[in-house]
């Protein structure tokens, strides 16, 4: 049964409760050190360098932990695995809070980023898909609108902490949001999906049968390699910007103020798609998200006048992006094994995540602003032709047979 069958209006309440959860989760993990490395490297003398690791360091624990993530999912649902993430994110920000030693303070980090592989987007879009099936794509796209704000709400409010109690009792108001705010959202209003039979489980530990057939495969290798190079171009295009825009000689607050376009505009995309974007494949979606994003990038590399269009531009592709991400492989290889094939999916890519923050200061360092913009612009653009070539395999034409697989049932 669906989970509409269960408790009236549950959908919704399940992706608001979700939704909320989400925009403090990625405020107090991957956006946190844009507000905070500069105050702890100051308090305590670490490198900024370190510091600013430590969100390299939960990246690659996040890409470890979420191929587990996915079988557990799989097995499960997402109810317990994401009330175990942000138990396991409060903890970590606990640890942060508390650390005396930058060995300390990393270690944190590796803590968060189980929690995060665990509980941020693609655990979610896993949660969705056990729950709704083919029915997802709207679930995920209405998701992706509530994580939007997550920099909008939280960037502010990890300031005014840090400002008012420091960057130590920032940490521990987040741990305790986490803890007292967040869990009981999620065990109270996320319905509890039963396990699945056993034979179904044991598939999941197994190679899963969607990706036997020659073409499959060669799909799925092709979407690993797509979603993990559009998230290194995020990682770096994310990191570098202000610096990026600061090259092209604008100051400091343009480059700020030019910056902030990419928020409105993410949300922008994801409203536009929510109201059309049902008609279309995904592929197309993706499509759309990497012409877009390559778009964005070659403008800025071109030196054109119109840095705010550019930006604009690249936003509004790299908004549907993550629609992209969670809705193509659900409608490739069906709802069966989603959480799964998400679990290996983005292990790929957050590791690749966790390497590009290096990567690009060494290029920024040795290369120049105006190399690094180049090679985003040459990758963004393969990427482009690796999609034209993921649609050529015929494997994203995938229909349902049903057209309203359910996914598992839910118990009250």
């Amino acid at each position: 049964m669906s989970v509409e069958a269960v408790r009236p209006g549950g959908r919704m309440v399940t992706i608001s409760a979700l939704g909320v959860t989400q925009i403090l989760a990625w405020g107090s993990t991957y956006y946190l050190p844009a507000v905070l490395a500069k105050p702890i490297a100051v308090d305590t003398g670490w490198p900024l360098s370190y510091v600013v690791g430590g969100l390299s360091v939960g990246l690659f624990a996040a890409g470890v932990v979420s191929p587990r993530v996915g079988r557990l999912i799989q097995q499960h649902g997402g109810r317990r695995i994401l009330a175990a993430s942000v138990v396991l994110m409060a903890l970590g920000l606990l640890t942060i809070g508390l650390a005396p030693s930058i060995i300390v303070y990393l270690a944190g980090w590796i803590i968060i980023g189980c929690g995060a592989g665990a509980g941020l987007y693609d655990a979610a879009f896993a949660t969705l898909g056990r729950y709704y099936g083919y029915g997802a794509r709207s679930a995920i796209t209405t998701l992706t609108l509530f994580g939007g704000f997550a920099s909008t709400i939280c960037w502010p409010l990890s300031a005014f902490l840090a400002e008012q109690l420091g960057w130590r009792g920032a940490c521990f108001v987040y741990a305790g949001i986490h803890l007292a705010f967040c869990l009981p959202i999620l065990i109270v209003l996320l319905p509890r999906a039963e396990p699945l039979p056993l034979s179904s489980a044991e598939d999941s530990e197994a190679v899963p049968k969607a990706v036997v057939e020659p073409r499959h495969r060669r799909a799925f290798l092709l979407l690993a390699i797509i979603l993990t190079t559009g998230g290194v171009i995020a990682t770096m295009l994310g990191v570098q910007l202000l610096t990026l825009l600061q090259d092209r000689g604008l100051s400091l607050a343009a480059a700020v103020g030019l910056g902030a376009l990419i928020g409105p505009a993410q949300v922008a995309s994801r409203l536009f798609d929510m109201l059309v974007g049902k008609r279309f494949a995904p592929i197309f979606t993706l499509m759309a998200a990497t012409l877009l994003i390559a778009a964005g990038i070659v403008a800025l590399t071109a030196g054109l006048p119109a840095v705010a269009g550019a930006l604009i531009v690249y936003g509004a592709g790299n908004g549907i992006w993550s629609i992209a991400r969670g809705a193509l492989p659900l409608a490739m290889f069906g709802p069966e094994l989603y959480p799964v094939l998400m679990g290996r999916l983005a292990m790929p890519s957050l590791v690749a995540q966790a390497l590009s923050p290096f990567v690009g200061a060494l290029l920024l360092e040795y290369a120049g602003a105006s190399s690094l913009l180049g090679v985003l612009a040459i990758v963004a653009c393969v990427n482009v032709g690796l999609t034209l070539l993921l649609w050529r395999t015929g494997a994203t034409r995938r229909v349902p047979a049903s057209g309203a697989f359910a996914g598992g049932t839910i118990a009250q």
